[in-house]
């Protein structure tokens, strides 16, 4: 298992927002000289959909899928203080610490599933993936796909493991499949789900999905209303994920049927 290196940059330019994005991210310039799109702590779903956005960026990349550099960025208090527009002000206040950048892809198009092409055991692999950490939103409404140097590249996994959100039930979604799967846009292209499955058997197992767990930032996993401590969390991140490798051969199924 390769060890994961995950740099961390300093946000040094806010440049303008994406406002297509529900939780309102940005795209920003870094200490190192380059572009990110960065999610930010203070949105709606919190430091939950950054840790999502990792997981599922970092297993995503462990398949071999086409995913930009994921970045810790930090953030200081001095870009709220000159930002007019009291929403971005309120955003970047409540972000400054360590916020999650992914790197900009310049001139990348979104997929589009009537023009987009993709091969079938890409498509395959980015299905059996979201049912894994059950993604509910990689939909033809909101594709969070792009196109890119004509490659497919996968973003935006932050609605991901929505399990997270009440830690209390967390252990109920052991066992529970992905129905939400028939929604997915890349289902239909998706005729090699066999061959898929057997590549990420091959390339996914506990060493792998410990090491992305461990690189989660402490400060993500602290909050008040979180009964659990940061090591419970990673305990059943790794058991949640764990979970979902065994019962992969009935996701595929389930993935089948509904295709």
């Amino acid at each position: 298992m390769n060890k994961i290196d995950i740099r961390t940059v300093n946000v040094v330019q806010y440049l303008q927002p994406l406002r297509e994005g529900g939780s309102l991210p940005a795209i920003v310039k870094a200490d190192d000289g380059f572009l990110y799109v960065l999610k930010f702590r203070g949105a709606g779903q919190g430091k939950k959909a950054l840790i999502s956005e990792f997981i599922g960026g970092e297993l995503a990349r462990a398949i071999n899928l086409n995913v930009p550099e994921l970045v810790f960025m930090n953030l200081d208090d001095s870009f709220s203080k000159t930002e007019p527009d009291e929403e971005i002000q309120d955003l970047l206040k409540f972000s400054v610490g360590l916020n999650l950048g992914l790197h900009f892809l310049s001139s990348a198009i979104t997929y589009d599933p009537l023009v987009s092409k993709v091969d079938s055991l890409t498509a395959s692999k980015v299905v059996i993936l979201d049912s894994l950490i059950s993604n509910i939103d990689r939909t033809a409404k909101n594709t969070n796909l792009l196109n890119w140097n004509h490659e497919l590249w996968v973003i935006d996994n932050g609605a991901s493991l929505y399990f997270h959100h009440n830690w209390q039930t967390w252990e109920s979604h052991l066992t529970r499949t992905f129905p939400l799967i028939k929604d997915h846009v890349l289902l239909p292209k998706a005729t090699s789900l066999l061959e898929a499955s057997t590549a990420i058997k091959q390339l996914i197992n506990m060493d792998v999905i410990t090491e992305i767990i461990s690189n989660i930032p402490e400060d993500w996993l602290l909050n008040e209303v979180d009964s659990m401590s940061p090591i419970e969390m990673r305990a059943a991140y790794i058991a949640f994920l764990n979970a979902k490798l065994a019962m992969i051969d009935t996701l595929v199924k389930e993935a089948e049927d509904a295709r």
